[in-house]
């Protein structure tokens, strides 16, 4: 027989627990859900990008109504609960009493209002719901605006309202802005930001009283006699535990309801989650610990074992555009010493707190791409003494490499936090991706990992890339990246018609939100310089990915591939004995034939890569490309020299498209292949350009892919000789350079322009199609090199720290 539960508050604490319930143990309870808000779950952190106006509060729901109706949860929103009867186990309600066997409290906190002279006027309000985000949705331009509170609910009131015009103020008593997450260099640099934005931020300021005309908020006075003018007044102060009817019905309340470690109250049928509960003497407001306590409190329902346990927690925080992190303790002492970083020009700062030979407190300003890392070293106590002189740097530097986000994230150990809120770990990650979730949406679902207050979501597309590698597939019909408010096309678009020739031109004169672009604009963005303007644009390596930075594929564990060029799928007992003399003096652990009918060595050291590259590029061999975002291969049958049904020699075709196409960039990975017969056993259908050799010529299609998405090609041309042949195939790859989006592969360029416009373009117009050759001919005398053969001369172990760039490209 079915339990009844009865929940009061449909937070996202309890929310949780309603959802572990449901999916473990879907007829275990009768759950009647109480709520005073006349509405059910949906995710307060996210109310800040409602203001803003990038989302709506539909995007924010976490449980709609018929989320509830398929797990048989009776709701009764709207409606507060007057009374509990322990004795008679009674859940009062405005409108009736319900029964329980178990019951919940997730009654959630109470913004706290300063109990000046004023508080109560009509428009004073506090920053905690959506009919708090909707009154401040209503300030804009014309509108004065006062906050109270210099806070991370503060700021984004502040930002939200400034965003829509409204003159905003932000009061602070202390004298630095969050000054609970960030030390007084950090909070200088995030009031200036601010200030930036139209902002006036007041610090040291003591509030004094609230002045009314009609009823109604006219206007702050501050102690030493300012008075500021508003319309609307909010305070985001801070919350208090909202435990009024838990100690009218008699249980033990402190600070908040007293639980022990199962989320068990003073009554052993009554239990207690979220923001409401006092724990071990700690109360709690942020949403990770919420979601460990419904996680234990759902399996102690379910008879299970389990404890909650109060764990170290670090702070990551987006305000108004800026990442903000901290973690530990970082008071000065006599005892410690600080590493400190600052880079004025990019806005980042980065302060380190060593205790002896530990790191104990850490402090990121602009750039926290490396916060996981410092706060695993801070939580394990780690000895950090051997990496002392570039531990600043993060985790790439650690035993001379050099920085690499992509990288750092690939090293990450499976237990590495990623999401901090829901707890998830690296592994949970990449095993939802193993088991088919590719993208953002997919990941959130299934672990929900970014799926709370969205600051590890550039990490979880970091562990994304690196699981998935060229598979990986940027979200469309979006701004390029939150740079800037422009699509890629509107970006390529620009570029061309205001010839734009450089990125620092991209920056000023597109609008760019940030000094130098991010890891993910930046690539994008050399990528359409390089491809319209390859005179004038020099290539800027530090805006490639880290693959094509490092001339290798980056695997799982942070070690590389090496894949050597072998034309057309020929090699020979020399070069065979290269590879395999290779494979052994640099211990490769595997040694893999890949579909493109290449070998490539996996397990390579980052630290080895310009030895081995130096000791292929002795006996002739050169980068094969694997990891760019380039040529790939050329895929060949034997054809007329070997096979009997052989109608051309496809081998020696695909030799000179490798030969002429190696080395040039395009805005995904290119595959080719040429087949000596319409048997296809080059598999000439399924590349992005293809040649099936006939007795009449050679036919030559494209659009094909046999990844995640499996795409035979569409016949573009049949053409009677091997050279016009060679010139359609270099006249489609350029047209696709030049028209392309960044990442994607050449099938999805071709839905989006149409077979018939590339067949205009470069079969019916020849001229057109001899400009095509010639721009691609120009590009490749210019931008092809052997990157290996580069990079292979000093071949140094370790770069000198001096000479280490600071500046992440991703």
């Amino acid at each position: 027989m079915k339990q009844k539960l009865v929940v009061i508050g449909a937070g996202m604490a309890s929310g949780r627990v309603l959802e572990h319930l449901t999916d473990a143990a879907p007829d275990a309870f009768d759950i009647t859900l109480f709520n005073a808000e006349p509405r059910g779950n949906y995710n307060r952190i996210m109310l800040s990008p409602v203001l803003a106006g990038d989302q709506t509060y539909e995007e924010i729901v976490t449980h709609d109504d018929a989320w509830y109706a398929e797990r048989g949860i009776t709701c009764r929103f709207g409606e507060k609960v007057v009374t509990i009867d322990r004795e008679l186990k009674v859940v009062e309600g405005e409108n009736g009493h319900v029964p329980y066997d178990k019951l919940i409290f997730g009654t959630g906190s109470n913004p706290f209002m300063i109990p000046m002279p004023g508080h109560d006027l009509d428009g004073v309000i506090a920053y905690r719901d959506l009919e708090d985000t909707e009154q401040m949705m209503g300030m804009g331009a014309g509108n004065k605006v006062v906050v109270i509170g210099g806070g991370l609910l503060g700021l984004e009131a502040a930002a939200g309202m400034a965003a829509r015009g409204a003159d905003v103020t932000v009061v602070h008593i202390m004298g630095h802005l969050m000054e609970r997450q960030l030390d007084p260099a950090a909070g200088y640099l995030l009031k200036k930001s601010l200030e930036e934005k139209g902002i006036t931020v007041l610090l040291n300021a003591q509030s004094t009283e609230i002045a009314g005309e009609n009823g109604k908020a006219r206007a702050l006075l501050l102690e030493d006699g300012t008075e500021l003018p508003c319309d609307l007044l909010v305070m985001a102060v801070g919350i208090r535990p909202n435990t009024a009817l838990a100690q009218d019905t008699g249980l033990a309340v402190g600070r908040g309801i007293h639980v022990d470690d199962q989320m068990i109250t003073s009554d052993a049928d009554i239990f207690a989650v979220g923001e409401c509960v006092e724990h071990q003497g700690e109360v709690f407001g942020l949403v990770a610990p919420l979601y460990d306590q419904a996680k234990v409190l759902a399996q102690t329902l379910l008879g299970e074992q389990a404890a909650f346990k109060q764990r170290s927690l670090s702070t990551k925080l987006k305000v108004t555009g800026c990442d903000l992190f901290s973690a530990g303790d970082f008071a000065e002492g006599d005892t410690r010493e600080d590493i400190v970083f600052r880079d004025p020009a990019r806005g980042v700062y980065k302060r380190l707190v060593l205790e002896g030979d530990k790191l104990v407190g850490a402090v990121m300003y602009g750039d926290t791409g490396d916060s996981n890392w410092f706060f695993g070293l801070i939580r394990d106590g780690e000895d950090v003494s051997e990496m002392r002189e570039t531990l600043i740097f993060g985790p790439a530097y650690q035993g001379g490499g050099t920085a690499d986000p992509l990288s750092a994230v690939a090293a990450l150990p499976p237990e590495a936090e990623i999401c901090g809120c829901n707890g998830v770990c690296k592994s949970d990650i990449t095993t939802a991706i193993d088991g088919g979730a590719t993208d953002l949406g997919a990941i959130r679902a299934s672990t929900k990992a970014s799926a709370s207050c969205g600051t590890c979501t550039g990490l979880v597309e970091q562990l994304l890339q690196v699981t998935l590698g060229d598979d990986f597939q940027m979200p469309t019909a979006q701004p390029i990246c939150g740079c800037c408010d422009l699509t890629h096309e509107d970006v390529r678009r620009l570029i061309k018609s205001q010839e734009l020739k450089s990125q620092e031109a991209v920056w000023q004169e597109l609008g760019w939100k940030t000094l130098n672009g991010c890891h993910v604009c930046r690539p994008a963005v050399n990528y359409y310089l390089l491809a319209d303007w390859p005179v004038e644009y020099q290539d800027d390596p530090q805006s490639r990915f880290v693959n094509e930075r490092k001339h290798a594929n980056i695997q799982k564990d942070g070690t590389f591939s090496v894949v050597p060029r072998m034309w057309g799928g020929i090699t020979n007992p020399a070069e065979l004995r290269a590879i395999a003399d290779a494979a052994e003096k640099y211990d490769v652990p595997t040694v893999k034939v890949t579909g493109g009918q290449r070998i490539d060595l996996l397990g390579v050291k980052g630290s080895d890569l310009p030895y081995i590259w130096s000791d292929l590029n002795k006996a002739g061999l050169v980068s094969g490309h694997a990891y760019s975002k380039g040529l790939r291969t050329v895929k060949t049958c034997v054809g007329t020299d070997h096979c009997r049904f052989g109608t051309q020699d496809s081998t020696g075709l695909g030799v000179k498209l490798e030969k002429i196409l190696w080395g040039s960039w395009t805005p995904h990975k290119l595959k080719l292949a040429v087949s000596g017969c319409p048997r296809n056993c080059a598999e000439a259908t399924c590349k992005d350009i293809g040649v099936v050799c006939v007795d009449s010529g050679y036919q030559i299609s494209i659009g094909g892919a046999a990844g995640i998405d499996v795409k035979e090609t569409e016949l573009l041309v049949q053409v009677p000789t091997e050279d016009e042949a060679i010139k359609v195939v270099m006249a489609v790859t350029q047209a696709y350079r030049e028209g392309g989006k960044y990442l994607d592969r050449l099938y999805k360029w071709m839905a989006k322009v149409g077979l018939d416009w590339i067949k205009e373009t470069v079969v019916d117009d020849l001229d057109n199609r001899r400009a095509l050759v010639e721009r691609f001919e120009l590009s490749q005398s210019i931008y092809r090199k052997d990157p290996w053969a580069e990079q292979a001369k000093e071949a140094p172990r370790f770069a000198p720290l001096a000479d280490l760039t600071l500046e992440a490209a991703e």
